[in-house]
């Protein structure tokens, strides 16, 4: 038996696409290639089919993404765009194009319906007689000044500042009386003239400061007061200290800041309100002036005399409320430290006022009489005298309370070792608190312990291997009477029982040195 021959291969390769492989002939053709085979036709109308897909999908994604569902010229193009491909000149969705039917051939029925691009015939006499249209310049950017040393300058890009108004309440009648009229009501006229004042100030702020500016502020101040638990209002408090932490040109604000954390202080403190409320108030005021002094930007020196009074009133206020109390003047103290290091290279005579201030509000109300062997050290008996004035009975006055004697010595321990030890050990702090504070049971005895202690470790911090203190040899026996003679009976009791020889003979190294 023969074997069978092989099957002969089909002559052509039949394409079943939309696209067909007689629309690449009639293309070949008009381009001059008369004898196309029809494998690479039928070869290129699936090539063309596939890419013309591809454009179609890439189209129809931005059609998606632009919330519609009618393709239009602009997707063909910025598909056309995102497969690098040289895109359709003449059709954009601006200008779209008519496509018209074409009338049906009769010599040709199986063509079916035929459409084209209707084109406009244009009269060249008539375009040139009618008026030229300016082409509009493009679409660019420029950049201008919003503020400069927070001041906004007059350019056109910037808003209009308010006209300057002239006040007229002075001259206005009062009553249906004139100002010469109502001479005889002195308390009338001096609540008319305060109001004046205050009128004219509201309009000197509306035209320094520019509108954006106006609106920062309204909504800084809304933003950190008052103060709130809520997650919402913590979120906003926390964004508005970063931002006066790190923003620029807020230094045409600075003044009115100032003066609002000052007037906040004062409102709260002069109240005398022991409440949630009123301590949250005081803390994020002191949030505030810490980041104002945290801000690099800002020129803060002319405005140190009114941020002081706001930090050394929580400082030494006697009624902090209870709950924040300690927290407050710790934080106050922070802040003044931060204050005294950034600004004591210029204006060298800061530091020297600030330690007075408070030696007098921990000294005073007592006449400090330090130890015998320690009261002619480094000649602080003279300076104490010229602290606390030259007349006893100026120096003694009214007693301080505990409080204010607290944060004296956290403010004195924000300023560092020499202003520890010369208020708190050679100029008898210790020792008049602990009289204080043995004969005292209120409720500033252990906020005002735990500030002398944080003060005494400022100066010798205690060491890791703790060695107790024996009354029974001579050696422990006399460092412990010395001790009682610098810091009096009370704080040297409290030191001795920490059992740390070596943190008692740092104390005591301290003032010798």
């Amino acid at each position: 038996m023969s074997k069978p021959g092989p099957k002969p291969k089909s002559a052509q390769t039949h394409h079943a696409g939309v696209y067909k492989a007689d629309s690449v002939k009639d293309v070949a053709e008009s381009l001059g290639v008369t004898s196309l085979p029809d494998a690479v036709a039928s070869t290129l109308a699936s090539d063309v089919e596939y890419r013309i897909h591809q454009v179609i999908e890439e189209a129809a994604r931005y059609m998606r993404h632009a919330r519609r569902t009618t393709l239009t010229t602009a997707d063909i193009d910025l598909a056309l765009r995102t497969l690098n491909i040289e895109p359709l000149y003449g059709h954009t969705p601006h200008a779209p194009s008519t496509f018209r039917r074409a009338l049906p051939f009769p010599h040709l029925a199986s063509a079916g319906a035929v459409y084209f691009v209707e084109d406009e015939e244009i009269d060249f006499d008539k375009v040139l007689r009618e008026e030229k249209i300016t082409v509009p310049r493009g679409v660019n950017w420029t950049a201008h000044w919003l503020a400069v040393e927070g001041v906004q300058p007059l350019v056109p890009e910037n808003p209009p500042a308010i006209p300057r108004e002239e006040p007229s309440s002075a001259t206005v009648a009062v009553n249906g009386k004139s100002p010469q009229q109502s001479a005889g009501a002195p308390a009338q006229g001096r609540q008319q003239q305060q109001a004046n004042q205050q009128n004219q100030q509201n309009q000197l702020v509306k035209q320094v400061l520019s509108r954006e500016l106006q609106l920062y502020y309204t909504r800084l101040t809304s933003s950190l007061l008052p103060p709130s638990s809520s997650a919402s209002d913590t979120a906003k408090r926390t964004a508005a200290l970063a931002s006066l932490r790190a923003d620029a040109g807020l230094q045409a604000l600075l003044p009115y800041l100032v003066r609002w954390v000052g007037d906040g202080v004062v409102g709260v403190l002069r109240e005398g309100v022991d409440g949630e409320q009123e301590g949250k108030t005081l803390e994020v005021l002191l949030d505030v002036v810490g980041a104002i002094l945290e801000n690099g930007t800002l020129f803060i020196e002319p405005y140190l005399h009114q941020l002081l009074p706001a930090i050394l009133s929580t400082l030494l206020h006697s009624t902090l409320p209870r709950s924040h109390a300690a927290h407050l003047r710790t934080v106050a103290a922070q802040t003044l430290s931060r204050l005294l290091t950034q600004h004591s290279t210029t204006y060298p005579s800061l530091s020297p006022r600030i330690m007075k201030t408070l030696l007098v509000a921990l000294l005073g109300g007592s006449t400090p009489v330090p130890a015998p062997s320690l009261g002619a050290l480094n000649g602080f008996a003279s300076a104490l005298a010229n602290v606390n004035g030259s007349s006893s009975a100026e120096s003694r006055g009214a007693p301080k309370p505990l409080g204010t004697r607290e944060g004296a010595i956290r403010g004195l321990v924000g300023i560092g070792k020499e202003a520890v030890r010369k208020g708190v050990l050679e100029g008898g702090g210790a020792r008049i608190v602990g009289e204080e504070c043995a004969t005292s049971t209120g409720d500033g005895v252990d906020g005002v312990v735990d500030a002398v202690m944080t003060a005494l470790q400022t100066l010798c911090p205690p060491s890791d291997m703790a060695e107790s203190l024996d009354p029974m040899q001579e050696e422990d026996a006399k460092l412990i009477g010395q001790l009682n003679d610098l810091l009096g009976e009370f704080f040297a009791q409290r030191v001795v029982c920490r059992g740390d020889r070596a943190w008692a003979t740092g104390i005591m190294e301290s003032v010798r040195s």
